[in-house]
């Protein structure tokens, strides 16, 4: 799947507020036809957590407070350096080596709405995307007994995008029984802190972790950060697509047109997010605010010598992050028909 031109298709990053991966599912097909996305359910279970829901097999890792019968013990998730695991990075790195993916199979209890989602008998869509969470967030956000994030221990950190790149490969292999066209994100919340005093992970080593989890995707590469970043440096580490935060954020990528510029003529993607994920934003816009906010968001790089037309071929669009910071169903719903009904507004108006 090369030189596509998605012409502003819907799709989503991936949570979803549902707690049954039917009712999240059916969603799902009844509007995103074209580009459908499985389903994350955190509010179903800690499991499904972000951070969580790709840690299995990961050396070391533990997590607490699943039995809700115990208490003073909330959820949580670390690595525990305290015990030997040499084993299990010498498994880790063998199945890595030997390109066994397999072996790291996300199960169904960490991803009911993969497995539910993989069941479906629906028809074939032009592309179906996934998505597993960057070694850069994951790294940051999951910590050692002692607090102290595990991006910062090289072993740890490498081994991290080791899994994480299994998980990527798996998952592609399963969602080509969808559609043989995929798109895999790798969502990478934390690169908004990139360059802030909180982040103090070189860029080299972003650029290294990144990569190794994008070798094992062998369809559309993409990264989601629903924030400000150093947008030239994902741009320019051979990603197919480039999706952020358009509602919030819009001038955070029109700062970087050279770069866009280089990315476009590359036959890069722009996914456009959009449609506001929190409810009191949500509730105040129409399919007609929506599109002007986009076409404002897109007029700044017509500026810089790139077509409109080909802003509008070269995207996708999205709500601005996850579904599920919206709480509930019918809110995930509402939010859902304005993206459809927003990017059939423009592929009437601009779709060659």
């Amino acid at each position: 799947m090369t030189n596509v031109e998605f012409g502003c298709r819907p799709t989503i990053i991936g949570s979803m507020p549902h707690t049954d991966p039917r009712d999240a599912c059916s969603l799902v097909t009844r509007y995103l036809k074209d580009i459908p996305t499985w389903p994350q359910l955190p509010y179903k279970t800690f499991l499904e957590n972000m951070y969580v829901q790709f840690s299995e097999g990961f050396p070391g890792v533990v997590i607490e407070g699943l039995d809700k019968t115990a208490s003073g013990v909330n959820e949580h998730i670390f690595v525990d350096r305290s015990r030997d695991h040499a084993a299990e990075l010498e498994r880790l790195y063998s199945a890595y080596l030997e390109n066994r993916p397999a072996e790291y199979a996300m199960s169904k209890t960490y991803a009911s709405g993969l497995y539910q989602f993989l069941s479906l008998d629906a028809n074939v869509p032009m592309a179906v995307k996934g998505h597993v969470t960057g070694p850069v967030s994951w790294g940051l956000t999951v910590t050692d007994q002692n607090r102290k994030s595990i991006i910062y221990d090289d072993t740890l950190a490498d081994a991290t995008a080791k899994l994480l790149r299994m998980k990527a490969a798996w998952q592609e292999d399963e969602l080509r029984r969808v559609s043989r066209n995929t798109i895999i994100f790798v969502d990478e919340p934390y690169m908004s802190s990139y360059g802030s005093a909180f982040f103090s992970v070189s860029r080299e080593k972003v650029v290294a972790l990144i990569q190794e989890v994008m070798g094992g995707i062998s369809g559309l590469k993409g990264i989601h950060c629903c924030g400000n970043t150093d947008w030239s440096l994902l741009l320019g580490i051979g990603l197919d697509v480039v999706n952020f935060d358009a509602y919030g954020y819009a001038q955070s990528l029109s700062i970087y047109p050279q770069d866009v510029n280089r990315f476009l003529a590359n036959s890069g993607t722009i996914a456009w997010g959009i449609i506001p994920t929190f409810q009191d934003a949500l509730a105040k816009e129409s399919v007609a605010s929506l599109k002007d906010r986009l076409e404002e968001s897109m007029a700044p790089f017509t500026r810089h010598g790139i077509p409109f037309r080909q802003l509008v071929a070269q995207g996708l669009l999205t709500p601005s992050c996850g579904l599920a910071t919206l709480k509930t169903p019918e809110a995930a719903e509402r939010a859902l028909e304005l993206l459809v009904d927003v990017s059939d507004t423009m592929r009437r108006r601009y779709a060659s």
